[in-house]
């Protein structure tokens, strides 16, 4: 427990129906029961727990009403923090909220630091630091399916199988170091079969799980997919088609796109952050010049790129000279107005394409929208289920520690293999050990855990 009590807004800015104040720490019943008057006269501290209770909160100094509210009363250690929590909810403007919050801090209370309630409820027990992580995950979610991942993951999906994976380590490490501190036993093939094969399943585990890692990541933050062709080829109309809306406008005019256009869309349950593109070919126009250079910034920062052609117009250097661009990319090439007489057939690109989808569609005709959606989710699951069921990992730092333990769990392999001393491989095992712990936060240091909570937002 800590010693002092915070206070913070812990809905978000703005106006609102409802707005709440959160007081979390020994004193918050103490500092809830000076402000808060019931209608019925009874104060914080004559609350049951989970009870609320209807009243307003009172400037104790000028005697100043200053709003109706309910009051939450929560005692530890059954409530977020496992300590106690009072929550304040009154009217959501900002002017009350903010009156509310000054009192409670000439009361008594501190200001809460960034994400301090979460990382109060991990430092008490109540989430591990996986757990922890995914409570902003669930606050960020941009679909349904980035939605279920983090309700998972703060349910503990991750959190359970890499309490699995150190539990067989420590099991492995064991039995290694009896070993050692009994060398008149010696180590039989069994024991060191039953040791190699643990690596292994381990390595398997840690195998598989980094394979979702790039799924995971798009899920939470989107695809940044940067549509790009030569000028007039429906570039601008595919993202109105995705969008479902006349977000860009859509001219004969060659050139009238002349700056990128960004939006987000949900494709099945993949969050899409869409860029438009000025139509790159070359110009004397010095506007459309600064397009077309910003369209291939945005091409080689893209996780997926979609280039356009149009059938019914011969190929032209300039279709071929933006290929170029699709060089060790993924990307899905879309044929454009196949409801027009064609002039060219795929064949015509199939040196150029290589290994990229190529798909036939007519935007303006809603045709072959369908098959572009299907290769979206293709792409993204590469395989994977598509459910968002199970722990997908979605954080670069759970990646790179499960990189890490994956190079431990490679030493410990080589040392078995080179038959080196076992205390090698126990070095190896327990820092593949110490560094899973990393995850759920169990061998963390405190300067990561700062950084981290310190990306929440106040009041949570």
């Amino acid at each position: 427990m800590f010693d002092d009590t915070i206070s913070a807004v812990a809905t978000a800015a703005g106006e609102g129906g409802i707005g709440i104040v959160r007081i979390s720490g020994s004193e918050a019943v103490a500092v809830a029961s000076q402000l808060f008057h019931s209608v019925k006269g009874k104060k914080a501290a004559d609350l049951k727990p989970f009870q609320a209770a209807y009243g307003t909160i009172v400037d104790p100094e000028s005697e100043v009403t200053i709003d109706e509210a309910l009051i939450l009363v929560m005692k530890a250690p059954h409530s977020y923090t496992r300590e106690d929590v009072v929550e304040i909810h009154c009217h959501g403007g900002m002017v009350p909220l903010r009156r509310i919050l000054d009192l409670t801090l000439q009361s008594g209370c501190r200001l809460a630091e960034p994400g301090e309630f979460t990382k109060r409820a991990f430092l008490n027990g109540r989430l591990d630091l996986s757990q922890a992580e995914a409570v902003m995950d669930v606050i960020r979610a941009k679909t349904d399916v980035s939605l279920r991942l983090a309700v998972n993951h703060l349910a503990g999906a991750l959190s359970q199988q890499v309490r699995a994976m150190r539990q067989e380590l420590l099991g492995l490490i064991a039995h290694l170091e009896a070993v050692i501190d009994f060398p008149e036993e010696d180590i039989d093939e069994l024991g060191l079969a039953e040791t190699r094969s643990g690596v292994s399943r381990l390595r398997h585990t840690v195998d598989q799980l980094l394979s979702t890692a790039a799924t995971g990541r798009i899920l939470r933050d989107g695809l940044s997919t940067v549509i790009i062709g030569k000028p007039n080829v429906g570039k601008s109309s595919l993202l109105n088609a995705l969008v479902r809306d006349e977000r860009a406008i859509v001219t004969d005019v060659p050139g009238t796109t002349r700056d990128t256009i960004e939006e987000y869309v949900t494709v099945r349950g993949i969050p899409l952050r869409l860029v438009d593109t000025a139509g790159i070919r070359p110009t004397a126009d010095l506007v459309e010049r600064i397009g077309v250079e910003r369209a291939r910034d945005m091409t080689s920062q893209a996780d997926l790129i979609i280039l356009m052609l149009d059938r019914s117009l011969p190929l032209s250097n300039e279709d071929k000279e933006v290929f170029s661009l699709l060089a060790d990319r993924t990307a899905i090439i879309l044929i454009n107005k196949s409801d027009l007489p064609a002039v060219w057939d795929i064949a015509a690109i199939s040196e150029l394409a290589k290994e990229h989808s190529v798909l036939e569609v007519s935007v303006r005709a809603g045709i072959g929208l369908d098959k572009v959606e299907d290769e979206i989710v293709r792409l993204v699951y590469s395989g994977q289920v598509e459910t968002g069921e199970g722990a997908f990992i979605t954080s670069v730092r759970h990646a790179n520690t499960l990189r890490a333990v994956q190079n431990h769990l490679q030493g410990a392999q080589s040392a078995m293999d080179a038959n080196m001393p076992i205390d090698c491989v126990v070095i190896d095992l327990r820092s593949a050990w110490e560094t899973l712990g990393m995850i759920s936060g169990d061998t963390v240091g405190e300067d990561i855990i700062d950084e981290i909570f310190s990306r929440f937002c106040i009041g949570k």
